[in-house]
C-alpha cells in the first residue's frame, strides 16, 4: 500500500470515528449547513460561500493534524487516537 492511500484510509477512519466529533455534532452542522447552500443556491453568494468554506475547513483540518502530530496524540477535546493508528 502507498504512504498516500495508508494516509487517506487513515483520514477516513479519524473523520468516521464518532469520538472525534459527537453524532448530535454532526446532526447539527449538517442541517445548518445544507438549507443555508439550498437558501444560497439562486444568489450570487453561493460560490463565495462554497469556496470560503472550503477554505476555511480546509485550514481548520491543516491546524488540527499539525497540533495532533498528524492525529497520534490528543489536543483539543479529541480522544480517540486508537483510531489514526488503526486496527490491531
Amino acid at each position: 500500500m502507498t504512504r498516500f492511500a495508508a494516509l487517506v484510509r487513515r483520514e477516513i477512519r479519524v473523520c468516521l470515528s464518532l469520538r472525534a466529533q459527537p453524532l448530535w455534532f454532526r446532526v447539527l452542522k449538517w442541517s445548518i449547513f445544507l438549507p443555508l447552500m439550498f437558501w444560497l443556491w439562486p444568489t450570487r453568494w453561493f460560490w463565495p460561500v462554497i469556496l470560503t468554506t472550503f477554505v476555511a475547513a480546509l485550514t481548520l483540518h491543516s491546524f488540527y493534524r499539525w497540533r495532533t502530530a498528524g492525529w497520534t496524540r490528543p489536543w483539543g477535546g479529541w480522544n480517540d487516537v486508537p483510531s489514526a493508528d488503526g486496527p490491531r
